[in-house]
């Protein structure tokens, strides 16, 4: 069992985007809140090479673009399974639950056009 109290959580913030992250002691899987109040990435597409990402929109709604592929927008009670290598991007005004398994680290995450 492991429990991660909210003040133990690290705060980050890019263009358009803020989360927090769980600090968990498995590599299995990991933990974040994201918010996104714009589009994201602001141009082009992001990916994860290793890791499949689990998202549950807590609230707001937005847009899912998934490179060569039909938009899907989304709303408030909404899941999101987005798998590895998957090339998406977002965009709206929502907050989501972000579950990745095996655990994201940055030097999976890639942007592509």
């Amino acid at each position: 069992m492991e429990y991660i109290h909210k003040s133990k959580t690290s705060f980050y913030t890019g263009d358009g985007y803020s989360g927090m992250d769980y600090p968990m002691q498995d590599k299995d899987i990991n933990f974040a809140v994201i918010k996104i109040n714009s589009r994201s990435p602001k141009t082009g597409y992001q990916t994860n090479t290793s890791c499949k990402e689990l998202l549950y929109i807590l609230n707001g709604s937005g847009t899912l673009y998934l490179k060569d592929k039909k938009e899907t927008s989304f709303n408030e009670g909404d899941v999101i399974l987005l798998d590895k290598k998957e090339c998406y991007a977002f965009e709206g005004n929502f907050e989501a639950g972000v579950a990745c398994t095996p655990a994201w680290t940055s030097e999976q995450h890639q942007y592509v056009d």
